[in-house]
């Protein structure tokens, strides 16, 4: 994303005065007093009339003034009934339809501030997003401005810049938003904390937990406090960086200044050992969320069933699977799906299919990845025929094979040593539109040897290098020696001078040992 390069600007905020001595350097800028002419003559009759019609409701009589809009009269009309958001709201739109040259930069700024001033955000933020919108790079340094210059006059509130950091950061304009940020600090204007929020938030969406850490000390540094989601995303930040203490300090902040961990913060934490693979600590971690008041639900159960499967430790993953049945936490799809793929991954589809089966008494709707797993089950286990069957349900269900589904079912036939109906399915995979893996075009090119089909083998080969994948160090080192047996010398030269051209030589390939076997 071109956003992404604009981060480094980010890091100013780790520059900042990091004391309360520094800090006092840095005075606020006063605001600016822009002092406006005040309408004379024909433009202040005309304001006058105007703002007659307006608040009587009159937008017939207002229809026969359109003509005679101009920026100066809107800007007039607009200060007048700044009082009444709901009139103010009302002109501004009605400007926008019938002369929108007229809604200059400054007549947005002023109704933004009588919006923002009333506690009208939604409405704020959507006049800002279309202007946002424009895509002029200097456009949001010319708005802040603008914001600035009528704040006086228009009697303001911070709200309104606040508004503008937030709209920023639910565009995901990084850099405008950091602008905003050092500007606003620059004034003396510090963002709420639900802004800054929705700015961490966007970050954390792009995995910029640096920036979202970096952006976390500044509200610090600016006395901003933080809340329990101003937490939670700090406690994701750090365990996705694999800081896991880091992260358990967070909680225990938390704690010390009386702020209540929810279900997220311990669901955050769980999951964040559970990909490290620590099952002991979120375990304890779940005890510990269950002694101060605050129940599991199935996001917690999913994180540590899931971690458990990782580890093959199913039987303590039923345990668990038994529990939160047994304490009224409803497993969802997500549940039996890991189970699911779970049992398939050790070859055991009856446990597989049993779970299948629970699922659906239990009125849940099984996805692509229930039966690319029960797919998957049936085809380790060499029950073709099964799998083929469930792939017909596909359609029934209104589901549409993946990558996975013909990967697991050429899996299936590999291991019953039928290359030839394999690569048919590989065939259609690609006629589907499905992108095979590296794995899959692996164990397809190793089942033709095997079957000691080299013409086959290097069929698979060659679409392996049209496709850019490296092949694996060991299944071409076997090619290349079984071909050397049958006498095809010829045939090695020609594959090792195509990957080569192709640049795809795996690591550690000793083509010297081949070439000299040849002589």
């Amino acid at each position: 994303m071109k956003c992404l390069k604009h981060f480094r600007k980010f890091s100013t905020f780790l520059d900042l005065p990091k004391n309360t001595h520094q800090r006092k350097k840095l005075d606020p800028i006063p605001l600016p007093h822009r002092t406006i002419s005040e309408p004379k003559g024909q433009d202040l009759d005309f304001v006058n009339v105007a703002h007659s019609h307006l608040i009587h409701s009159d937008w017939s009589k207002l229809e026969n003034l359109a003509s005679g809009l101009t920026p100066f009269r809107v800007k007039h009309i607009l200060l007048k009934t700044q009082k009444d958001y709901v009139l103010s709201l009302e002109f501004f739109n009605w400007v926008e339809v019938k002369n929108p040259n007229s809604n200059t930069l400054e007549n947005h700024s002023i109704v933004l501030h009588v919006l923002t001033k009333n506690k009208k955000f939604k409405s704020a933020e959507s006049i800002l997003r279309k202007l946002l919108k424009s895509g002029c790079v200097e456009f949001p340094a010319k708005l802040f401005e603008a914001i600035l210059l009528s704040y006086r006059m228009s009697d303001s509130s911070p709200r309104v810049f606040d508004s503008l950091f937030k709209c920023h950061a639910h565009l995901k304009k990084f850099r405008n938003a950091s602008d905003t940020f050092c500007s606003m600090k620059q004034y003396g204007f510090v963002p709420t904390v639900e802004s800054c929020n929705a700015f961490m938030s966007s970050l954390l969406s792009l995995d910029r937990t640096d920036v979202v850490l970096g952006f976390y000390k500044e509200m610090r540094r600016s006395r901003i406090s933080p809340n329990v989601y101003t937490f939670n995303m700090v406690m994701s930040a750090f365990c996705k960086l694999g800081k896991l203490e880091k992260a358990v300090e967070v909680l225990r902040e938390m704690e010390n200044i009386s702020l209540k961990p929810t279900v997220v913060s311990y669901n955050t934490l769980i999951a964040g050992h559970c990909n490290r693979g620590l099952l002991s600590v979120a375990l304890k971690l779940k005890s510990a969320m269950e002694k101060n008041g605050v129940c599991p639900d199935s996001v917690t159960y999913n994180a540590l069933i899931h971690g458990l499967c990782k580890e093959g430790k199913l039987h303590e993953a039923n345990k668990l699977f038994s529990e939160m049945k047994r304490i009224g936490v409803a497993p969802n799809v997500v549940t039996y799906n890991t189970l699911i793929n779970a049992y398939s991954q050790v070859g055991n589809s009856e446990m597989g299919s049993r779970l299948f089966e629970e699922m659906a008494n239990n009125g849940l709707k099984g996805d692509i990845l229930t039966y690319n797993a029960l797919i998957l089950g049936l085809s380790k286990e060499g029950k073709t025929k099964k799998a083929a069957f469930l792939v017909k349900e596909l359609d029934k269900a209104n589901l549409v094979p993946n990558s996975s589904t013909f990967s697991a079912l050429i899996s299936g036939q590999c291991a019953r040593r039928n290359p030839d109906r394999a690569f048919q399915l590989y065939k259609s995979m690609v006629r589907g539109g499905c992108h095979p893996n590296k794995p899959t075009l692996t164990l397809l090119t190793s089942t033709f040897v095997k079957n000691e089909d080299y013409d086959g083998a290097l069929e698979v080969l060659k679409e392996m290098l049209e496709r850019s994948i490296t092949p694996d160090l060991g299944m071409l080192t076997e090619i290349c020696n079984s071909l050397l047996i049958c006498g095809r010398e010829g045939t090695i030269i020609k594959l090792l001078q195509e990957i080569e051209a192709r640049r795809l030589i795996p690591e550690g390939f000793d083509k010297a040992t081949i070439i000299s076997s040849m002589d």
